[in-house]
């Protein structure tokens, strides 16, 4: 096959050139489901609402309860905020595990978070991360009026607002979404008591990644004045943090603690032995009750692996579960060759070339 010139403008979007884009589908008949946490809002009917439309009508479109949807009516900018949070906490969660057996679709999430495995304790702290994420930015970025820049008495932020910048507004994200979560006394229910530290857990990630940022000014790029903010790390290495978790959770039971006079988590010791005194995990431990399940078939859980994809090198044999694969070859193209034309167009070629698939039988 010969290659075919293709011409774009350089400066606009290039239809020829390069780009690695990783995407992510979400129908909005898919979204209708109660797929995700119960006290973290949900899409309702429409996930895309008409531009225009009354704040009020937005959150009646989320599925709140009655004192989450009257916050929401309370802060302009806070319906699209939320739903940006579950879209957010939805490609996060997808893209961590998409080499997994249990890929964080959406199918059977409703069923699964009744349960107490690893994967409901990562539903819930990325949930939660991305709400407090997605809170401090938009206050910094001016879409929320009840909250603005970070609002620390240091004189350096006062300095960044001066010269444009804006710190990201973690304390007042917390603080509302603490508020807005609504967390109750669990008593002794253990799932209660798991939920609630899996939410908490998600909200420090985020707050684990909160680094200072500084800026230089002065004449010829020297640093005679240097202002510094709050600035949150990408939603993606916080991701990265909660995988982490994840892959070291840790399995925990109740036990009573007579001297607080309150049920506590505790993780069991060998030969069923319980620990001496409160020996609650880490508030940055992801901690769940029960082994998942293989999520190998088709369930109320997921919708097993047959069909999925994947890599014979990294994790074909675990994610097909010793059912064996299928391979494909399939001719792909890409643009080739780029070269860029005076004054304004990059000119490419188109090239072919095969690829191997590996599927799940």
């Amino acid at each position: 096959m010969m290659p075919v010139s293709r011409r774009t403008r350089a400066f606009g979007t290039p239809l020829g050139t390069c780009r690695i884009v990783l995407s992510f589908s979400f129908p909005s008949s898919r979204l209708t489901r109660k797929e995700a946490l119960i006290q973290f809002p949900l899409l309702g009917p429409s996930t895309h609402p008409a531009q225009g439309r009354a704040h009020l009508k937005q959150c009646d479109l989320l599925r709140l309860s009655r004192k989450q949807k009257r916050l929401c009516r309370r802060e302009p900018g806070l319906a699209e905020t939320l739903r940006d949070a579950v879209r957010l906490g939805i490609v996060e969660c997808q893209y961590q595990f998409r080499n997994e057996r249990w890929n964080c679709s959406l199918e059977g999430r409703a069923e699964l978070l009744k349960e107490g495995f690893k994967e409901t304790a990562f539903l819930y702290a990325v949930s939660s991360a991305a709400l407090t994420h997605s809170l401090a930015r938009a206050c910094s970025a001016g879409r929320m009026e009840r909250c603005t820049c970070d609002d620390s008495p240091d004189l350096e932020n006062r300095k960044a607002w001066q010269w444009g910048v804006c710190g990201d507004n973690l304390k007042f994200s917390i603080r509302f979404l603490k508020n807005f979560l609504g967390q109750k006394k669990v008593g002794k229910d253990l799932k209660a008591k798991v939920d609630m530290h899996n939410t908490n857990m998600g909200i420090k990630a985020v707050k684990n990644g909160l680094k200072t940022t500084c800026k230089c000014h002065g004449v010829s790029g020297s640093c005679a004045v240097r202002t510094c903010w709050k600035q949150l790390s990408p939603f993606h290495e916080t991701g990265k943090l909660l995988k982490l978790r994840y892959d070291h959770a840790v399995k925990v039971l109740s036990t009573s603690n007579d001297a607080m006079g309150h049920s506590e988590l505790a993780s069991p010791q060998p030969h069923g032995r319980l620990p001496k005194g409160p020996s609650a995990p880490r508030p940055t431990d992801l901690v769940y009750m029960e082994d998942s399940p293989p999520f190998c078939s088709l369930s109320k859980y997921s919708m097993g692996t047959a069909g999925r994809t994947c890599s014979r090198e990294l994790n074909c044999d675990s994610m097909c579960c010793g059912r064996g694969y299928n391979t494909q070859a399939r001719l792909v193209s890409f643009a080739c060759h780029c070269q860029v034309q005076w004054c304004c167009y990059v000119e490419c070629q188109q090239c072919v070339q095969e690829e191997v698939v590996y599927s799940c039988k």
